[in-house]
């Protein structure tokens, strides 16, 4: 025991506690990385308020030169491709793909596409302090705020009116990041905060939780103007019959009873047999008489074949709403997981796969709520190209940018496979399927290095 004391002893620093009583009375004021921030302190510890210079605000060092970053013009110039461009194949290609700094980008692509971008998908470092490959995500916390403002400044003035913003992001930088989108896009254009369910397996090995899902913010640029649009409903006629030859097609029953009652809508019915019906107790049907009368007019009350059974509504096949609205939870069954992405990354780049890919029906899901063919999407971190390929698959016009040694290795390689029409793997097929691609099969390429 005296062992373990001395052994600990030797650890023992000159204000261990001192700091100790700190972390115990003021956590707030150290960071993560456990400094303690003396500002912090004088300032809770200040004896006079004044409310009227207190406001609502996340506050880090760069907050204002990040502002000034995307403000200042770009010294730098976009040099063309110019022997992929003008070659009869890509000479009209609206597709844009840039191999740069995506701050510079940005401000190359505001000079002619401000206003015009339909959606917007970026996945950034997630800043989790983690060492992958192909690019970093272990840097400083007002170093990643100071990274991300001025991009998403940038980023509104390339959406269109009725356009949206969807950012990847876990649980380390996420709520950060939803108050920067709410300075930069407005608290009141936010629509969702959506849950993904990224890996089914559970890490035991996890200090406190298995970390199981990532968020997708969801930002409008005018909330007012933009629409999400339906999720196709699958088409199934198990349920639907015709059995009385109705000429409007395909009907299913549906009860006419409801669980809250309403005084006005008890009453007796009676059927064409000569039976009579009353809702079960502590029920009441749909409607009123009158309303029940216009409906049995219409030849919309069904009382079974022989014409016996307890009242019931014909719902048409050709009435139900042609889509479903989207949940915030995505399930990996409907929309793919890490698993899945790293696959299909396998099939592409067998000897050097993307480490932290997304999966193609993960940004598939996104296009569908967000864009019809021909608008245009943007991925300003385009990382293994798996947004432009979705888009390009789909029909949208595209403009991707990325700049690490990866945009050679993997996006280039990638786009020209889905271009060339020789992406042809099973979530592939899947996306184009009964679909044309409507945008030039070609890309706009930055000149060779």
């Amino acid at each position: 025991m005296i062992k373990d004391v001395l052994k600990a002893n030797d650890s023992v620093n000159i204000n261990d506690t001192d700091i100790n009583a700190l972390k115990q009375y003021f956590p707030s004021c150290f960071s993560k990385d456990g400094s303690f921030d003396v500002e912090k302190l004088a300032k809770r510890l200040k004896n006079k308020i004044d409310v009227s210079r207190e406001g609502y605000e996340l506050n880090f060092l760069g907050k204002s030169y990040a502002r000034l970053l995307a403000s200042v013009d770009t010294t730098t110039v976009i040099k063309p491709n110019q022997q992929h461009n003008v070659s009869p194949e890509n000479a009209d290609s609206e597709n844009i793909y840039i191999s740069g700094d995506n701050l510079d980008a940005l401000k190359h692509l505001l000079k002619s596409y401000a206003g015009q971008v339909k959606c917007i998908y970026i996945d950034p470092p997630y800043n989790t302090g983690n060492a992958f490959e192909h690019y970093d995500d272990g840097i400083e916390h007002s170093q990643w705020l100071n990274l991300i403002i001025p991009r998403l400044r940038l980023l509104r003035e390339l959406l269109s009116t009725d356009g949206s913003i969807w950012i990847s992001i876990d649980d380390d930088e996420s709520h950060y990041l939803k108050v920067v989108c709410d300075e930069v896009f407005g608290r009141q254009n936010f629509v969702a905060n959506v849950i993904w369910h990224k890996k089914h397996t559970r890490a035991n090995d996890a200090k406190w939780f298995s970390d199981n899902h990532d968020h997708i913010l969801v930002f409008a640029k005018n909330k007012e103007e933009w629409k999400r649009i339906l999720l196709p409903r699958p088409i199934e006629e198990k349920g639907y019959d015709n059995p009385d030859n109705d000429q409007r097609g395909l009907w299913a029953s549906q009860p006419m009873q409801v669980k809250t009652p309403s005084e006005k809508c008890i009453y007796e019915i009676n059927g064409p047999t000569g039976k009579k019906f009353w809702p079960p107790k502590g029920r009441s049907w749909q409607f009123g008489i009158d309303r029940y009368n216009e409906l049995v007019i219409d030849n919309r009350i069904w009382f079974g074949e022989d014409g016996s059974n307890v009242p019931r509504i014909k719902k048409f096949l050709s009435e139900v709403k042609q889509g479903i609205v989207p949940l915030t939870i995505w399930p990996r069954e409907e929309v793919g997981d890490n698993q899945e992405a790293k696959g299909e990354m396998k099939l592409l780049f067998p000897d050097d796969p993307f480490s932290t890919p997304k999966p193609e029906r993960l940004i598939q899901r996104i296009m569908m709520l967000a864009t019809h063919e021909g608008d245009f999407v943007l991925d300003s971190f385009l990382g293994s190209g798996t947004t432009a390929a979705v888009a390009h698959k789909m029909g949208r016009r595209w403009i991707g940018i990325e700049l690490g040694e990866h945009a050679k290795t993997h996006c280039i390689p990638r786009l020209k496979q889905v271009v060339d029409g020789n992406d042809q793997r099973e979530v592939s097929a899947r996306l184009l399927s009964g679909k044309a691609v409507v945008v030039s099969s070609s890309i706009h390429l930055p000149p060779p290095s």
